[in-house]
């Protein structure tokens, strides 16, 4: 197998055979920091001569209760890391939701209820196993061990690491220097963290480049706790959709890996040409040569629109099927001819003549009448390919097509 590449096996598929290097090549790839390099050759090594695997852990906090494509980045490099023929080790931090992280945050996060967190822990690994193979996952909940400890053995973990090496830490910095008010008990969430680590005595620990601190904290309670300590591999933040800010459902700039196929397709084909270079490092898993290829045609002057609909149709493939991704390029396709998608909603209203503004809240096109008339004033409403663009609009009975943007329709029966 190339080093470069990083196709994913079929879930029957046996371990990949390839060397330390190899390895190396596929874990690295994509990647912001692995730590410490060196130190993680000598486990690949070791695990190599004795026939033991690696135990590599990913946790994940289920403070929603969607997976995106955000997700997936550090997703996929768990399934290359299962690939390869290593345990892999699913954490539900269903104890360190209730503490809430602070990671990347200038203000404490409200902490979840054990009801929000059960609610979406429910469908989180089931989201994850489109990405891991669930026969070969490991998956635990942290609250098993961090139940356990109690108030005494929180005291004898808090003793072990010092307010000094929490302000190292560069939110809380900015926060203390600020007059932001930092909560003791967000110098719990790391710690809490770095026990999972010592717990399922971990060797090597994945997460986004806004955990490296957290990571860092268990690889030195291991230390502390006489075991050998973790490596640490953090990947890249993905952009979302406005290639801003990074993806996040409560940002609306997302795409959920359980969106329908042509939703999935159409926000994929709406990144900008320069973004779509980010999301094939991030999330393709065609080789670097072959995206390289990709970037020198498009300097010779290839529409990069073709390129992007490769990227859109391997990711619906992935989560859908080969059929649903060509449906769903020529359902988007039709879209941009102004054509209406063969399978919209359809319902019934009734209140007629009925404002614009209602009907669009009511036929759930707009979250509020606001935002209705915010979007019939920027032209992005129609009503049977007509734009409408008068606010006070009051529409009879009848049956039509109802279309808010690109992707919204509706076929509305109002009486």
């Amino acid at each position: 197998m190339s080093a470069t590449s990083s196709m994913q096996q079929d879930n029957n598929s046996p371990p990949l055979s390839v060397s330390v290097q190899e390895a190396l090549a596929i874990v690295k790839r994509g990647c912001e920091e692995l730590l410490i390099e060196s130190e993680f050759a000598q486990k690949l090594a070791r695990s190599e001569k004795s026939g033991e695997p690696l135990r590599i852990k990913l946790g994940l906090d289920p403070t929603a209760p969607d997976l995106h494509l955000g997700h997936t980045v550090v997703l996929n490099k768990m399934r290359q890391l299962q690939d390869l023929g290593h345990n892999v080790i699913f954490l539900i931090g269903d104890f360190t939701s209730m503490i809430g992280d602070p990671s990347g945050r200038n203000a404490t996060r409200p902490p979840l209820t054990r009801e929000q967190i059960e609610e979406n822990a429910k469908t989180y690994f089931n989201q994850a196993s489109l990405v891991l193979d669930p026969s070969k996952t490991e998956i635990r909940y942290n609250s098993e061990w961090c139940d356990a400890l109690g108030a005494r053995g929180m005291i004898q973990l808090s003793a072990r690491y010092t307010v000094a090496r929490m302000l190292e830490r560069d939110d809380f910095t900015k926060r203390f220097k600020a007059g932001t008010p930092i909560s003791v008990h967000e110098f719990l969430y790391p710690l809490m963290q770095g026990y999972d680590s010592v717990a399922l005595k971990s060797d090597l620990e994945l997460g986004g480049t806004d955990q490296k601190f957290n990571l860092l904290v268990g690889r030195e309670l291991q230390k502390d706790y006489g075991q050998e300590p973790q490596c640490i591999l953090t990947m890249p933040l993905l952009e979302g959709l406005d290639g801003v800010d990074k993806m996040s459902k409560s940002k609306n700039n997302y795409i959920g890996i359980t969106e329908p196929a042509n939703t999935m397709f159409a926000k994929v084909m709406s990144i900008s040409d320069s973004m779509m270079w980010r999301y094939y490092e991030l999330l393709s898993f065609r080789s670097l040569a072959e995206i390289a290829q990709f970037r020198s045609e498009v300097e010779g002057g290839r529409n990069p629109r073709d390129i992007k609909v490769l990227l859109g149709q391997e990711i619906v493939e992935r989560f859908h099927s080969r059929q649903a991704a060509e449906e769903a390029l020529a359902d988007f396709n039709n879209r941009a001819k102004g054509g209406i998608p063969d399978e919209i909603p359809e319902l019934s209203l009734s209140g007629a003549p009925l404002g614009i503004g209602q009907l669009l809240k009511q036929a759930n096109l707009c979250a509020s009448t606001s935002e209705a008339l915010r979007m019939v004033e920027q032209g992005g409403v129609r009503i049977d390919g007509a734009a409408i663009s008068d606010k006070g609009l009051k529409v009879e009975p009848g049956t039509f097509v109802v279309q808010v943007g690109k992707r919204k329709f509706a076929r509305v029966t109002l009486a």
